[in-house]
C-alpha cells in the first residue's frame, strides 16, 4: 500500500494555476469566502442565486425538510423554467443575440436568435397542445440532436407538461419500457439522424416500440434525413406539416407553474440494474443549475458555449439547453459523430464559430487522443478560454493532453463530479481555483462532502472511502417516479439518521482538501484484501504510450480472491502482442505497486459502454465469466 500512497502524494502536490487574466475577470475571487458564506447561511445563500431569476411570484420559505428527505424549495414560489430561459431576454437586447448555432454532421448549419427560438418554440407548444397534451401531462422525445430536440423540450415545459428525453439510440426494449413509466400519450420523434455518415433509423424503432405501449395516441415526427418511414393513419403526423397549419401559432403563453412543479423526468444510464424515471421540478433545479453554470464557467455575454454531450442525458438537460438559455447563452449544437469525416470535426468547428468554452467527457478526449496532437494543431483554437471535463473522473494522462493540446496550456479545465440525480455540479472547481489533473478539487458553493468508512465516520487525508453529501440542495431530484420508496431506499436511507445522501461513488480527499473521485463502489476491485479502484488501475493504463483507452475489471482468483484483467483500445496504427502485455504488466505494477499488476492483458477495438460513454465492466465481467450480461438496452450499438 505504500506504493500506491507514494503515488497519490505526488500527484496530489502537481499543481496548475490560473492566469491572472482569468483570475482578475471571474466572477467570483474568492471561492474560500463564498463557499464558507453558503454553508453557514445556506437558504440565505440560495435566496440570494434566486433573486437574479423573474418569479411570477415569490416563495414563502426557502427550504422544507419537514417531509425529509422528500425535500422541498422556494415553496410557494411560483415560476416556469422556459420564462427564464427564453421570454425574459425578449425585452432586452438579447433579444436579436444568437440563441443557438446548430450543425448537422453532413455539414447543414442553422444559427437562430433568441426572438428566432421563441417562435419556433410557440408554434411547438401551440401543435403539442392541439394534440391534447395539458399541464402535468408527460411528452416522451425519441430524437438525434437536432434543434427540434431542444424546441420540442422547451415547448412542452411552456404549456406546463413534463418531458422525458429518451436518447435516440436507444433500442426499441429501452424506449418501450420508458413510455410505459412515463405513461405518455404523445411521443415525438424524428425519421432518423446521421451518425458517421450513416442513417439511423429512428422511426423504425419508434413504431415498434409504440406496437407496445398501448398509452401512444400521437406520434409527431421530425423530417431530417428524408428516407422512406412508416406512418400509420391518425397517429402519424409530420411536425413540418402541423408547424404549416393555423394551429402553430408564433404566440403562446408562458403556464404559470409552482416551484416544485415537476420539470421533466429523466431515466438513470441503468449501468447497475433497472433505469430509475428521476424527478426533477422548475424552482430548485433552475436557480442550481444557472448558478452554478454561471460561476464555474464564469459565463459571459460574448461567450459562445459548446457542452458536447446529447441532450438524452442530464449534461445535456442541464448544460446544453436549459442553464446556458437562463444564463442567455449563445450554444452550440453538433449532431454528429467527433471524428467524422476526420478526426478534426471538433476542431474546425471550435475555429469556424469561435467557441470560447468546450465542455465534453473525459471517453471523448481520449478518443480523440488516439489520432496524436496533429489534428487539433490544424486549427486556430485560440478563441478557447475554458474547458471543462464531465461523466467520469478524467485520469491525468488525458487531463494533460487536453489542457496542452486543446486548451495550448492556458485554458483551466473544470472538472466536474455530479450525478443525474443531483441536477447539477457537486464538485468542480472555479476558473481561479489551482488545479490538480485528475481531481475535481472542491464542493460547489452549498454542497458539504464526506468521505466516511463502513461505520460511517468520517476517513483520515489520503484514505479511500464512501462518498457522500452531507445536505441537499435545490437542484436534487425529488424522487423517482411512481416508486418514492425506491428513491428513499436507493439514496437516502443507510444515513437517515445522518440526513446524508448516499452518492454511490469512493473518493479520497487529500491534505489540501481537494477531492480525488475513484468511481462507483461497485467498481473496486480488492486483490488480496487491498482496495484498488478500476479508475486508479486504467488511469495507469492509459499513461502507457500505445494505450488509448482501458477497462479493469475483478475475476475470482484462487489465492488473491480476485485478479485484475484488463482490457485496452491501442492508438491508431499499433498492434498488440504478448511482448506489450507483459510490458504493460510492469508499467501498472511499477506505477501503482505490486499489488495492482494485471494478471492478464486483453487487446479491443471497442469497449461495451452505455450510450453516454460509461464504460459497462459489468458486462465484461459477464463475458469473461460466460454468464448473463443482463440488461443491455443502455448499450452503445
Amino acid at each position: 500500500m505504500s506504493d500506491e500512497k507514494k503515488v497519490s502524494n505526488a500527484e496530489a502536490s502537481e499543481f496548475f494555476y490560473p492566469s491572472d487574466e482569468i483570475v482578475s475577470n471571474a466572477h467570483i475571487k474568492d471561492y474560500d469566502s463564498v463557499y464558507k458564506r453558503s454553508i453557514e447561511d445556506p437558504e440565505g445563500f440560495w435566496a440570494e442565486e434566486a433573486e437574479k431569476l423573474e418569479w411570477f411570484r415569490k416563495w414563502d420559505k426557502v427550504f422544507d425538510d419537514s417531509n425529509a428527505p422528500f425535500y422541498k424549495w422556494f415553496v410557494g414560489g411560483k415560476i416556469n423554467i422556459v420564462h427564464n430561459a427564453v421570454d425574459r431576454h425578449l425585452k432586452t437586447w438579447r433579444r436579436n443575440k444568437i440563441a443557438m448555432i446548430w450543425e448537422g454532421e453532413p455539414g447543414d448549419v442553422k444559427v437562430m436568435s433568441y426572438h428566432a427560438l421563441n417562435r419556433e418554440i410557440c408554434k411547438t407548444a401551440n401543435v403539442l397542445k392541439s394534440m391534447g397534451v395539458n399541464k402535468g401531462d408527460i411528452v416522451t422525445i425519441y430524437m438525434p440532436q437536432i434543434p427540434e430536440l431542444a424546441i420540442t423540450m422547451l415547448a412542452c415545459v411552456k404549456i406546463g407538461a413534463a418531458h422525458s428525453v429518451v436518447y435516440g439510440g436507444f433500442s426499441v426494449e429501452a424506449l418501450a419500457d420508458r413510455i410505459a413509466s412515463a405513461n405518455s400519450r404523445v411521443l415525438v420523434t424524428a425519421d432518423g439522424g446521421w451518425r458517421r455518415g450513416k442513417v439511423t433509423d429512428l422511426k423504425s424503432i419508434a413504431n415498434e416500440a409504440m406496437d407496445r405501449s398501448p398509452t401512444i395516441e400521437v406520434c409527431i415526427t421530425v423530417k431530417r434525413t428524408g428516407h422512406d418511414v412508416h406512418m400509420e393513419n391518425d397517429r402519424d403526423f409530420w411536425y413540418h406539416d402541423l408547424m404549416a397549419l393555423p394551429i402553430a401559432s408564433p404566440r403562446c403563453a408562458t403556464e404559470v407553474m409552482d416551484a416544485e412543479d415537476m420539470l421533466f423526468i429523466l431515466f438513470t444510464s441503468g449501468t447497475t440494474g433497472k433505469p430509475k424515471g428521476l424527478v426533477h421540478t422548475h424552482g430548485g433545479y433552475q436557480v442550481f443549475t444557472a448558478t452554478s453554470h454561471k460561476y464555474v464557467f464564469d459565463i459571459k455575454d460574448e461567450d459562445r458555449w459548446w457542452c458536447a454531450a446529447d441532450p438524452g442525458w442530464i449534461t445535456g438537460h442541464s448544460y446544453l439547453v436549459y442553464s446556458p438559455l437562463v444564463n442567455g447563452s449563445t450554444i452550440m449544437m453538433y449532431e454528429g459523430a467527433p471524428n467524422h469525416p476526420y478526426p478534426n470535426r471538433w476542431w474546425n468547428m471550435v475555429e469556424k464559430y469561435g467557441i470560447t468554452i468546450l465542455y465534453t467527457s473525459p471517453t471523448a478526449i481520449r478518443g480523440l487522443m488516439r489520432f496524436g496532437d496533429q489534428w487539433p494543431r490544424r486549427h486556430d483554437l485560440s478563441s478557447l478560454r475554458l474547458l471543462g471535463s464531465v461523466g467520469e473522473p478524467i485520469n491525468p494522462e488525458a487531463w494533460r493532453w487536453y489542457h496542452k493540446n486543446i486548451g495550448a496550456d492556458k485554458c483551466p479545465i473544470m472538472d466536474t463530479w455530479w450525478q443525474t440525480e443531483t441536477g447539477g455540479f457537486m464538485i468542480c472547481p472555479l476558473p481561479v481555483t489551482p488545479l490538480k489533473p485528475g481531481s475535481a478539487t472542491k464542493p460547489f458553493f452549498g454542497v458539504q462532502v464526506g468521505v466516511i468508512d463502513e461505520d460511517g465516520n468520517e476517513v483520515a487525508a489520503g484514505e479511500e472511502g464512501k462518498l457522500v453529501i452531507k445536505r441537499p440542495t435545490p437542484g436534487m431530484a425529488r424522487t423517482i417516479l411512481g416508486d418514492p420508496e425506491r428513491y428513499e431506499d436507493t439514496y437516502w436511507k443507510e444515513y437517515a439518521e445522518q440526513g446524508w445522501y448516499k452518492a454511490g461513488d469512493s473518493a479520497r480527499i487529500d491534505e489540501d482538501g481537494y477531492i480525488w473521485v475513484i468511481g462507483r463502489i461497485d467498481d473496486v476491485i480488492k486483490v488480496s484484501g487491498y482496495r484498488l479502484g478500476t479508475a486508479e488501475v486504467e488511469s495507469a493504463l492509459v499513461s502507457y504510450p500505445d494505450v488509448s483507452e482501458a477497462a479493469a475489471i475483478a475475476l475470482p482468483h484462487e489465492l488473491k480472491g480476485n485478479a485484475i484483467h484488463v482490457y485496452c483500445i491501442l492508438k491508431a496504427g499499433v498492434k498488440g502482442d504478448q511482448k506489450m502485455a507483459n510490458d504493460i504488466k510492469k508499467h501498472v505494477s511499477s506505477e501503482i505497486g505490486p499489488i495492482a499488476k494485471p494478471e492478464e492483458v486483453h487487446f479491443l477495438e471497442s469497449l461495451p459502454k452505455t450510450r453516454s460513454g460509461k464504460i459497462m465492466r459489468r458486462v465484461l465481467k459477464a463475458r469473461a465469466l460466460g454468464i448473463d450480461e443482463g440488461d443491455l438496452s443502455t448499450l452503445e450499438e
